[in-house]
């Protein structure tokens, strides 16, 4: 299966032309962006008036109930970042189990002048004050390590020429491989994970992040970026 993920950049619109993916995930607002998505995924707090007016056969709501035992199956929020362009992934990779998830529309970077979202200037919901999204490279890499190890590769499809992800940039149709990775990375990295045991069954991490070490999240952060550096470029993106 090729999973097609749609975030709401200003380049999302492209998504537009793209063909020969089995599942087209949109994210938020991206259900606008063509009408043959698959599942629209949203948080708990999307505003019910910016829903899809219309669920047609074929089409699926993933909402909280749905991503929130998947998300924790992965090791829960803390460590995986709490924006849905993660969520996201991490959802489609755990629940359609593909061979590849495509980014767009997801590079989570934000224009200071103009607009910041395809549908005009919108809030930059990954730059907030977050203990989960001190590091947004490193999660991609997370997510990316995560996705290899299951066969999956994660590629962006972005043209744009800065982007957060580190994922390996690609062409819509192109068919790549997972990324290799650093396996003695990973252990370390989960044995981290494990050890801190900073899990939200729940899903709402903000409610209790005083406990957080936030040295340590870096170290976890550190140790991803390294355990995703071996199938990258020098220039870091593919």
């Amino acid at each position: 299966m090729r999973v097609l993920m749609i975030g709401s950049g200003p380049n999302a619109v492209d998504a537009r032309d793209f063909d020969g993916f089995d599942a087209v995930v949109a994210i938020n607002n991206a259900w606008r962006i063509r009408p043959d998505w698959t599942h629209h995924i949203h948080p708990e707090d999307f505003p019910t008036d910016r829903h899809p007016p219309d669920v047609n056969a074929g089409q699926t709501i993933v909402t909280y109930r749905d991503y929130v035992p998947i998300q924790n199956e992965f090791g829960g929020f803390v460590y995986a970042g709490g924006t849905m362009a993660f969520t996201a992934g991490y959802w489609a990779l755990g629940h359609l189990r593909p061979r590849l998830i495509a980014f767009i529309g997801c590079d989570m970077t934000y224009a200071a002048t103009g607009a910041t979202h395809f549908y005009g200037t919108g809030t930059a919901d990954p730059l907030r004050d977050d203990v989960t999204l001190r590091d947004l490279s490193a999660k991609s890499a997370r997510l990316m390590v995560m996705g290899a190890a299951r066969g999956c590769a994660m590629v962006n499809l972005s043209r744009a020429d800065q982007s957060r992800l580190i994922l390996p940039r690609a062409a819509p149709h192109d068919r790549p491989p997972p990324r290799p990775f650093d396996a003695r990375a990973v252990e370390r990295a989960r044995d981290l994970e494990r050890a801190l045991n900073y899990t939200t069954p729940d899903g709402r991490y903000w409610q209790d992040t005083g406990h957080i070490d936030v040295g340590a999240l870096d170290r976890l952060d550190a140790l991803w970026m390294r355990a995703a550096s071996a199938g990258l470029s020098p220039s870091g993106q593919g």
